[in-house]
């Protein structure tokens, strides 16, 4: 029953949540585009890996304080990811976008050439995921959503 009460969990699992669902709301200002699916998907603003791991940094700092050995780890933890998430998660991105543009360059002339009249099995096919990594002002937001989220919650609840 402990587990209820672990505030830096909740709040990271919150942050998560919340910043799934608020990129639904987001993107339909933004381009006009509902898109529901959003809300289960990597990449977009803002990043909840951002918001999940500055809320449990927050939350840590909060509970144990700030100058506690578990705050610094969190802390270091929550560079980790936010770095990894705007280098290698969005460098592998843009790499999808020009595959995905070699496959379908590479799917015309095959079409061309052999003049094929059905294409069900390259309709069936999936697209490599494109939206992987975040922008860095997707990163700064996820993170500010985490801060704010977990300074909010701890001053509910305590």
């Amino acid at each position: 029953m402990e587990l209820m009460y672990n505030f830096p969990l909740w709040s990271a699992i919150i942050a998560i949540l919340f910043a799934q669902a608020v990129k639904v709301p987001i993107r339909m200002i933004a381009t006009r585009d509902f898109n529901p699916g959003l809300a289960f998907s990597t990449g977009g603003m803002p990043s909840s890996h951002s918001a999940a791991v500055t809320a449990l940094a927050t939350a840590v700092g909060l509970q144990e304080g700030f100058n506690s050995s578990m705050f610094g780890i969190a802390t270091v933890f929550s560079i980790i990811v936010m770095f990894d998430s705007t280098g290698v998660r969005r460098q592998s991105g843009e790499q999808a976008i020009v595959l995905n543009l070699l496959i379908n360059d590479f799917q015309r002339f095959v079409d061309e050439a052999k003049l094929w009249n059905k294409k069900q099995e390259f309709e069936k096919r999936e697209e490599i995921r494109e939206l992987l990594g975040h922008q860095p002002i997707e990163v700064f937001f996820g993170g500010l959503t985490g801060i704010l989220l977990s300074t909010i919650l701890y001053y509910a609840i305590f």
